[in-house]
């Protein structure tokens, strides 16, 4: 059975699953009642950090236009345009074991797409959820669910895994951001 988290819990994955070499990284969500004339087309996106916290380089960046790190450690499964359905919206996966040395961590992020332009934020957005699932079992290990903390924010950092003395763990974070992917970029070290 899955763990579920709280806002700024941490929870060991390989520590108690000592053979979990790939996971999937599903992230969903739905809008609520939205006549603005747009689509809602939100993104989610990885990036590979160093120890600075920043990316090594802006091949770190796994997102709609860069769907597979150059190790093949981080894939993004494609960009939905719409969230609509129910499940997973974007799908991520990492290959545990390809991941380069030189990264600590790997941040998942949300953005919306072009939302000023649109006037769209994520307190237009609900059940709004990160899992990280056993690649091999199809086992959902952990799930945090975000609730409705959002009001202004274009961008959210959703969760992320990290390296602890040799082991991966799994923090969430659901930490909102505003100037959206460009801003979140930014903040990451990535040429925008």
């Amino acid at each position: 059975m899955a763990i579920s988290l709280r806002k700024g819990q941490k929870v060991d994955l390989t520590k108690g699953n000592p053979n979990l070499k790939k996971v999937l990284i599903g992230l969903g969500w739905d809008v609520k009642r939205y006549d603005g004339g747009f689509d809602f087309d939100l993104d989610a996106a990885a990036f590979l950090l160093g120890a600075s916290g920043k990316v090594n380089s802006d091949d770190d960046f796994v997102f709609y236009n860069n769907l597979k790190h150059v190790s093949g450690s981080v894939e993004h499964m494609g960009d939905n345009l719409t969230g609509a359905g129910e499940g997973d919206d974007e799908e991520i996966k990492i290959d545990l074991e390809k991941v380069p040395a030189n990264v600590e961590k790997i941040d998942f992020t949300v953005t919306i797409y072009d939302a000023d332009a649109r006037s769209q934020t994520f307190g237009q957005v609900e059940n709004a959820y990160i899992r990280v699932v056993n690649a091999e079992t199809n086992e959902e290990l952990v799930r945090f669910d975000l609730g409705e903390d959002f009001s202004v924010e274009t961008a959210v950092v959703v969760g992320e895994i990290y390296r602890n003395k040799g082991e991966w763990k799994f923090n969430a974070i659901g930490s909102g951001f505003s100037g959206g992917l460009a801003a979140l970029g930014r903040n990451y070290g990535v040429n925008v």
